[in-house]
C-alpha cells in the first residue's frame, strides 16, 4: 500500500511549486531521502521539474528493467501529462492536498526540509470539510553498517 505525499519548493514570493509522490511518503523514507539526495534548491527544482512521480529514488524503470542506478520514476516518462502545481502560500498548499496525500514536504527559503502530516474530515458526500496539519519530524539517516 502506498503512502502518498507532495513534495514542494517554497519560492522567494512564498508560493509553493509542488508535485505528487506516490510511494513511501512517510518521513522515515521520503523525508530521509529528500534530506540526503535533494538537499539544495537546484536539486529540488530539478526533481520537481519532472512532474508527478511514483518515486523520487527508484532502481527500476516503468518496464521493471533495472536502471543500474537510482533515479526518479516520473509519470511523464510513461506518457502521462503531469506538471508541477503552484499554490500561492503554505495554507493553499496544504488545503489543496488531495484526500489521498498523507504527508506534504516543503523545501523552505531557509534551505531546509519541513514535513507535515495531513488528515481530513469529510461530509456525507465525501467532500473535504476540514484539514488537520501536524508538523512531523524527519529522522536523521541511519549510519550504514560496514560490511565485513
Amino acid at each position: 500500500m502506498a503512502t502518498r505525499s507532495r513534495i514542494g519548493l517554497q519560492l522567494a514570493d512564498g508560493n509553493i511549486l509542488s508535485v505528487y509522490h506516490h510511494w513511501d511518503g512517510y518521513p522515515e523514507w521520503l523525508g530521509v531521502t529528500l534530506n540526503k539526495k535533494f538537499n539544495t534548491r537546484d536539486k529540488v527544482a530539478e526533481l520537481i521539474d519532472g512532474g508527478d512521480m511514483s518515486s523520487c529514488d527508484s532502481n527500476d524503470d516503468w518496464d521493471r528493467k533495472e536502471l543500474g542506478e537510482t533515479a526518479p520514476l516520473y509519470y511523464n516518462d510513461r506518457g502521462d501529462n503531469t506538471e508541477p502545481r503552484l499554490d500561492l502560500n503554505f495554507d493553499d498548499y496544504v488545503n489543496n492536498a488531495n484526500a489521498c496525500e498523507e504527508y506534504v514536504y516543503v523545501f523552505t527559503s531557509n534551505h531546509t526540509w519541513e514535513c507535515y502530516q495531513i488528515s481530513h474530515k469529510y461530509d456525507d458526500d465525501y467532500n473535504i470539510v476540514d484539514t488537520n496539519v501536524i508538523p512531523a519530524t524527519i529522522p536523521e539517516p541511519q549510519l550504514e553498517e560496514a560490511v565485513a
